[in-house]
């Protein structure tokens, strides 16, 4: 545990010169309260710092001590603690019958078996929470420091069809946090995983009506499907959903965000691409997406990486044009069409420049798993070990840790690129990035 028995927090580390060590505070000290008000976590830290007058108490070998230190608003002090939370995760308390990591390999880096649902990510990096193992307290605090916007898996707006879906006797309860929330003027962004015969069809119908009524504090809802690997034995009997009923969700949610267009100026809600995909049905223009608040969930994805990618074609000079140059990019089934298709569209206009698209089936876990962000270097190495690959090898940095130093499966950037007996270079999820590391920019 990172907090003392009095409940505050160790500070690791001062920067040298900044107005924390100036005033002299020390690593080793233990952070209790800015301005009286008791610092438990990073949201508590970052809360009260922002005064330009603060009174910071540390405990140091047993004795209080109070430095005052002025400051701009928004400056930061120079304290460093041992996580970036100063505090640990908290642990989903749900058994979720869709959940991913009870669907992984064994063998796999301990940290990706952990399962966080905490508040304090959802604002600092955008992850999604279940509300579950929040009190009002903790939705009070949230309002009082207008944490905005908050990510919410919220799957199904039905009491006793959410408690079913989480396991959790507390998932349907919860559901009256989304209305405290609202009134407080707390944004809000939502997740839906769709199951099949679980939480579609009517179901799926009355949640996106309920949810309306949020509107505009709920700014978006992200439908997306279910993911399922080849690793489900003993778990809920969860089946994919066919073609035809990916067609008919997108249907369903588009004929209903099409009349919340009509009546508020927003959709609302938005099928994901992977529902598209895997329908054979064509991605909506770039505009249809809006402000593509749900990105970062795959939803508009696709369509934001060929505009990118399209607008970055009309940059291109004579000189970018002759360029001569044969690389290879490896991409999930799920975006292979579209890398293919803007890989030909630079082709033409760089005839001397070849392009060979791979597409990387994910065996590794197997299952319906489509997208990009989860291949593994041990399925790139199988299936590119005997394929022609130029000079150089394009891949998604999703494949990577955020540190950029592991695949999931544990390979290394390095030792992939040894195997493979090629340079890797790693592109953002942006098209324009990827146009200019065709060319070799």
């Amino acid at each position: 545990m990172i907090r003392t028995e009095w409940g505050m927090v160790k500070i690791t580390d001062v920067e040298r010169h900044s107005r924390a060590g100036t005033a002299g505070i020390r690593p080793g000290d233990y952070l209790v309260s800015i301005n009286d008000k008791p610092i438990s976590d990073v949201l508590d830290f970052r809360f009260y710092l922002a005064d330009e007058q603060i009174n910071v108490k540390i405990l140091r070998d047993g004795k209080e001590h109070v430095y005052k230190i002025n400051k701009d608003t928004y400056d930061d002090i120079g304290l460093d603690f041992e996580t970036p939370l100063m505090d640990d995760k908290m642990h989903c308390v749900n058994k979720c019958i869709f959940c991913f990591i009870d669907q992984l390999p064994k063998g796999m880096r301990k940290s990706l078996y952990f399962k966080d649902d905490d508040s304090r990510l959802s604002f600092l990096h955008g992850n999604y929470i279940t509300l579950t193992n929040l009190t009002r307290r903790d939705i009070d605090r949230i309002i009082e420091m207008h944490i905005s916007p908050v990510n919410i898996s919220i799957h199904t707006t039905d009491p006793e069809l959410r408690r079913k879906m989480m396991l959790n006797p507390r998932a349907g309860e919860v559901l009256e946090y989304l209305s405290v929330l609202h009134d407080a003027g707390i944004k809000m962004r939502g997740q839906i995983v769709l199951c099949r015969e679980i939480n579609d069809g009517d179901a799926l119908m009355k949640t996106l009506t309920d949810l309306e009524k949020l509107y505009p504090e709920l700014e978006s809802v992200s439908i997306v499907p279910a993911g399922l690997t080849a690793y489900r034995s003993g778990l809920y009997p969860l089946e994919p959903f066919s073609c035809e009923e990916c067609k008919k969700v997108i249907e369903d949610v588009t004929a209903f965000s099409d009349k919340c267009f009509e009546k508020h100026g927003s959709r609302i809600f938005f099928a994901s691409d992977e529902f598209y995909v895997k329908a054979g049905v064509e991605l909506p223009p770039y505009e249809y997406w809006e402000d593509f608040t749900q990105i970062e969930n795959g939803v508009g994805m696709l369509s934001s990486f060929e505009h990118e990618f399209q607008c970055a074609m009309l940059t291109l000079n004579d000189e970018d044009k002759k360029v001569c140059r044969e690389v290879s990019v490896a991409t999930g089934e799920a975006s292979f069409n579209m890398i293919s298709k803007c890989a030909e569209s630079l082709c033409e206009v760089c005839p001397e420049l070849t392009v060979r698209v791979y597409m990387i089936k994910n065996n590794y876990f197997g299952g319906e798993v489509t997208v990009t962000g989860l291949l593994t270097g041990v399925d790139l190495y199988d299936q590119l070990k005997d394929k022609p690959l130029g000079e150089e090898l394009l891949l998604s940095r999703s494949m990577l840790r955020a540190e950029g130093d592991l695949f999931l499966c544990g390979e290394t950037p390095e030792g992939l690129s040894d195997k493979l007996g090629i340079p890797l270079k790693f592109n953002e999820n942006d098209g324009a990035d990827f146009l200019f590391s065709l060319i070799g920019e």
